[in-house]
């Protein structure tokens, strides 16, 4: 988790509000998406795997004022096309919290509690058109599950958008 927390970091450290918010043409999504996105998303997901309430409330969603206070999952891109941050530094210093309870959490997590199922078979609507449905085993979705689709899995996936996005805005990928 650190690694891919570090290339959200890194990438957050090296570009501006302008870049973050920049749409290459209509229809496609901004880098703020993909960052709000899997930022929010993750925090939304830690409650699942750890019983802990989100981070982001309505004092987070004043400071950082998101276009759309939503993380767009369940919304099309039409809907999340003019998703954009209001405050970069207070977005940044959201994300570090998330990243750095998330971190915290793992650090202090008991191997045995990795194979404890959150979510049974037949799954529900809302969990059953997802990646985690076709990893979860015989058993159902598992927290090691969780913490590699939701979080890591689904981190590794927005961080090829941004990297590509960020060619598109006069800037360098992450990784080479």
């Amino acid at each position: 988790m650190r690694a891919i927390f570090s290339l959200y970091e890194d990438a957050t450290a090296t570009m501006e509000l302008h870049h973050v918010n920049y749409r290459e043409r209509e229809g496609v999504l901004s880098i703020g998406f993909s960052l709000f996105h899997i930022v929010n998303m993750i925090d939304a997901s830690f409650m699942l795997l750890s019983g802990q309430a989100p981070l982001w409330n309505d004092e987070w969603a004043k400071r950082v004022a998101p276009a759309i206070n939503d993380h767009g999952k369940h919304r099309t891109v039409e809907e999340m096309v003019h998703q954009q941050i209001g405050d970069y530094d207070a977005f940044k210093q959201y994300m570090a919290e998330v990243f750095d309870r998330v971190e915290h959490w793992i650090a202090d997590l008991s191997p045995h509690h990795l194979d404890r199922v959150i979510f049974t078979k037949p799954y529900p609507p809302q969990i059953a058109s997802t990646y985690s449905a076709r990893v979860g085993g015989e058993a159902g979705i598992t927290v090691l599950d969780g913490l590699e689709c939701w979080i890591y899995q689904h981190a590794l996936r927005h961080m090829g958008e941004i990297e590509y996005a960020r060619h598109l805005v006069g800037l360098r990928g992450m990784t080479s």
